[in-house]
């Protein structure tokens, strides 16, 4: 996060602003600090249910997506690391040099950035949540309520359904993982990161948009 407050104090005077939404049904005790060790100055927001990543169909983080000033999305939910990160020697590599470069050059250049993109693919990104999908999320929502008022146990069960649904959300997962100790919730992602046998953890980012169009028809 301190590598966004950088980039905000960048580019904030050119009619850019940073929304910056943690998914944590934990609120401001599990995620506050974060912001604080950001000294972030941007719009800093804690969404106990989730419902951004519902909204969006957000399945990681860092996640972004670009909105103009009309409110219209420019580009999807996408991998969003403020600089270049390699995790495991390349097991978890992301450009973000790159991602921060497309962005300065869409809050210079508007709708005639190459980076932005079109109605039209924008479209072709986009999908609606399948059956399973839906009732994930209705799933985690009531368990999330459950939690809030006192109920771990049904909480807990349909945290599992959720996870169960839609394997490769790793924030339902990262949720669940977040009410155990560091070392089991760190046993639980090595084993889950290993399950992918080389399936990308992220969607690759792919900012030249005749390559993502083809890399998402392939994926769907």
């Amino acid at each position: 996060m301190p590598g966004w407050q950088a980039v905000y104090e960048k580019l904030g005077d050119q009619n850019f602003e940073i929304v910056s939404v943690a998914q944590d049904t934990g609120g401001l005790e599990a995620a506050g600090e974060f912001y604080d060790a950001a000294a972030a100055t941007y719009t800093t927001l804690i969404d106990v249910g989730h419902t951004v990543s519902s909204l969006y169909n957000m399945t990681n983080v860092p996640t972004g997506l670009w909105i103009d000033e009309e409110g219209v999305i420019v580009r999807p939910n996408e991998v969003a690391y403020s600089k270049n990160v390699d995790f495991g020697n390349g097991a978890i590599a992301v450009n973000g040099d790159d991602y921060v470069a497309a962005l300065a050059d869409w809050v210079e250049h508007g709708s005639e950035s190459r980076h932005a993109m079109t109605p039209e693919e924008i479209v072709g990104r986009l999908r609606s949540p399948d059956d399973d999908e839906a009732m994930a999320d209705a799933s985690f929502k009531l368990a999330v309520y459950l939690y809030q008022n006192g109920d771990p146990e049904r909480a807990n069960a349909l945290w599992d359904k959720a996870q169960t649904l839609r394997p490769e959300s790793w924030n339902y997962h990262r949720q669940d993982w977040s009410f155990l100790s560091t070392e089991e919730a760190g046993q639980n992602w090595r084993q889950k990161f290993e399950a992918l046998e080389g399936e990308p953890y992220y969607a690759p980012l792919i900012l030249e948009e005749d390559k993502a169009r083809r890399y998402h028809e392939r994926s769907r």
